[in-house]
């Protein structure tokens, strides 16, 4: 008698426990998912992201975004005016879970010139937010939606003209992650690809305005990853170390081009695509539509530089859309053996080639006016013109190409090294005591941009701090 009580009793509170700590998952429909407490939203800039959600409850999540119109750089001597979502671009990355009940404050700064607004494509409900966010300068719209679908979310302002307003850096990412959260990785970084229409060419110097023309034909001046050139590469590039897990949320903001997201050198584990729940596993390159979004992962198993493009691939070298995974950590020869020998091969017949030429230069003037603008722009031409063959630091890549770097080649003789840039060299050289034998084409470059580029090699890693001007290139070329 005394064991079926002990029993019934323990039911009874099993029951009572139950009824006041009903889980989340028994709840047929995200709308129905009650919130527990409130919470401000931490809000990040690219290429960082929030604090994953883990395993908490569902909260009412306070959202504060300023929107502030800033001039910015998008290269070397190249200024914009971006239209933000808290101060950059892309905008803040915010981060919520399932069932979360989203309190959004839109901020439009007095100094402001322009009304905006927010279109949430996480957002169920007119204009994903738009239609209760049209704010004029120093002025807050307040509106609250529920979150009901997992996934990565692009947002974008959605003012009239719509176009001009994204084409201007106005889009952000927002994760929806499921209850439980997304598995643990060891890094997580926000990346987003944007197309930008200047009046100006690319490269030309001065604040350049929107070009309404340009964008509706889709022929950007600049595609870029965060926002501008070099956002991601160099001091800027993302890091990792050999054997950790990576994930980064890529989004597009577009406004007219769809991306080709390609990491050089890594296979990526698992897609979620278009930021859904479709996983997709073992994918070489991804499609991003405008206004999309995809997560990427992947181990990274030997170290090294990775390159992260738009593999429509003159975006990446030409136009921008460029970064840096660099990865530190022990080699790993049964992953990545490097170079294993460097033979001869001598083809004969009709597959043997020239030197391609042509007396076109496409590239604009690039006038510096200072020794420091020549570094600044001369580095910008080396990272889209050199930096693949010849590397970051100018080491070169063993038994293929030769060292910027500490160069007695290079050193030796200025006009010789403005020739080559000029006009190509084929045949072998020895550089640091070690013979080179492949072909450098011609450089489709401006007398400007040859200059500055020479400049910044000659006053970098360990060179003679040669000074070359646009004269001395002029002098070289009408020597031929």
């Amino acid at each position: 008698m005394k064991t079926t009580l002990k029993l019934m009793s323990l039911i009874l509170a099993l029951t009572m426990f139950s009824c006041f700590n009903k889980k989340e998952t028994e709840y047929a429909n995200a709308e129905d998912i009650p919130v527990n407490r409130e919470m401000i939203a931490e809000l990040t800039s690219p290429p960082h992201v929030p604090t994953p959600v883990g395993r908490r409850k569902a909260k009412k999540l306070i959202v504060k975004m300023e929107i502030l119109e800033k001039v910015g750089e998008m290269t070397d001597g190249v200024e914009y005016m971006y239209w933000t979502f808290g101060g950059t671009v892309p905008g803040s990355f915010i981060r919520t879970r399932v069932g979360d009940e989203v309190e959004f404050h839109l901020q439009n700064h007095p100094d402001n010139k322009l009304p905006h607004n927010i279109d949430m494509h996480a957002v169920t409900g007119p204009g994903g937010g738009a239609e209760s966010s049209f704010v004029a300068p120093g002025h807050e719209k307040v509106f609250s939606f529920k979150t009901l679908n997992p996934g990565l979310y692009v947002y974008h302002c959605a003012t009239a003209p719509v176009g001009m307003h994204i084409a201007n850096g106005m889009y952000g990412l927002i994760l929806v992650e499921p209850e439980g959260g997304l598995p643990p990785v060891d890094k997580e970084y926000y990346i987003m690809q944007g197309d930008f229409y200047t009046k100006g060419a690319n490269g030309e110097r001065g604040l350049q305005p929107f070009d309404m023309q340009k964008a509706v034909d889709e022929k950007a001046d600049y595609v870029v990853f965060n926002g501008k050139v070099g956002a991601l590469t160099g001091d800027n590039a993302i890091t990792a170390k050999v054997g950790e897990t990576v994930r980064l949320f890529v989004g597009n903001g577009g406004p007219g081009l769809v991306s080709s997201f390609h990491v050089i050198g890594e296979i990526f584990d698992r897609v979620h695509v278009e930021g859904g729940d479709l996983i997709n596993e073992n994918v070489q390159t991804t499609m991003i539509p405008a206004g999309g979004a995809a997560m990427v992962e992947f181990r990274v198993d030997v170290p090294g530089t990775f390159i992260l493009v738009d593999h429509s691939i003159f975006r990446a070298f030409n136009k921008g859309a460029l970064g840096m995974l660099k990865v530190e950590g022990e080699e790993d020869k049964k992953i990545y053996s490097g170079e294993i020998r460097d033979d001869i091969y001598l083809p004969e017949g009709p597959g043997i080639q020239e030197m391609p030429t042509t007396d076109e230069l496409v590239a604009s003037e690039i006038p510096a006016k200072s020794f420091e603008e020549q570094m600044e722009f001369g580095k910008n031409a080396y990272m889209q013109t050199c930096f693949a063959c010849h590397q970051a630091e100018g080491q070169g890549i063993p038994n293929a190409f030769p060292p910027l770097a500490n160069s007695d080649y290079l050193n030796a003789d200025v006009n010789r090294a403005i020739g080559i840039v000029l006009h190509g060299k084929t045949g072998e050289i020895t550089v640091n005591g070690k013979k080179y034998n492949s072909v450098m084409t011609r450089q489709m470059l401006s007398t400007d941009e040859i200059a500055n580029v020479l400049t910044y090699v000659y006053n970098s890693w360990g060179n003679n701090k040669t000074v070359v001007t646009k004269e001395m290139v002029e002098k070289v070329k009408k020597s031929k």
